[in-house]
């Protein structure tokens, strides 16, 4: 099933915002927090300075989208559809 259109377009800024309210509920809880960094090999004081990079943007919901559940709990902290998370990492990627 393809995406509506609205899971596609984006407000500018949208999928920034997006990124950063997913990054948040990453920050939430310390495993996760700690898998993100060793994963992206990022170090708190550099995430923190990257947080406007669309690359680091993009990590963060590549993370997500590496562990349906992550991603899940994520979409649901941010109240929108899985799918629009995906599709705001493409949008970052545009």
């Amino acid at each position: 099933m393809l995406p509506s259109r609205r899971e596609t377009q984006f407000a500018v800024g949208e999928a920034s915002e997006l990124a950063l309210q997913a990054l948040v509920w990453i920050l939430s809880d310390d495993r996760r927090a700690e898998r993100l960094l060793s994963l992206t090999g990022l170090t708190p004081d550099a995430l923190r300075q990257a947080l406007d990079d669309s690359a680091t943007q993009i990590a963060v919901l590549d993370f997500l989208a590496a562990h349906e559940a992550d991603l899940i709990g994520a979409a649901d902290a941010a109240g929108v559809a899985p799918e629009r998370l995906a599709a705001a990492r493409a949008e970052l990627a545009r």
